[in-house]
């Protein structure tokens, strides 16, 4: 199951000593991964993800975010540098499940 999507990059406000940066999944394809996924949640309902931005793919997990909202897809620093992704930008995100 593979999602290409178009997301903003928003910095997680609760740690302001570390540098967590996310893009949101689509409420449609957060649908669809609940749906097709449900039973074999791992820790914190994550789902184990291939994701993409630019020429970077890396292994990674998906969670949900509270309140039943969108998975959010944690986009970790050596990345967010390699691709010249910076908080506020709108990238190109491809997000495969893996171990489904």
């Amino acid at each position: 199951m593979v999602f290409v999507f178009e997301a903003e990059v928003w910095k997680w406000e609760a740690r302001r000593a570390g540098s967590w940066a996310f893009v949101s999944l689509p409420a449609d394809a957060t649908q669809e991964i609940r749906e097709s996924t449900d039973g074999s949640r791992r820790g914190f309902g994550s789902q184990r993800v291939r994701a993409t931005v630019g020429g970077s793919t890396w292994a990674t997990s998906i969670f949900p975010s509270s309140g039943g909202g969108p998975y959010v897809l944690p986009i970790k620093r050596a990345i967010r540098e390699a691709e010249l992704v910076d908080v506020g930008d709108v990238e190109t995100v491809t997000v495969e499940l893996v171990d489904f």
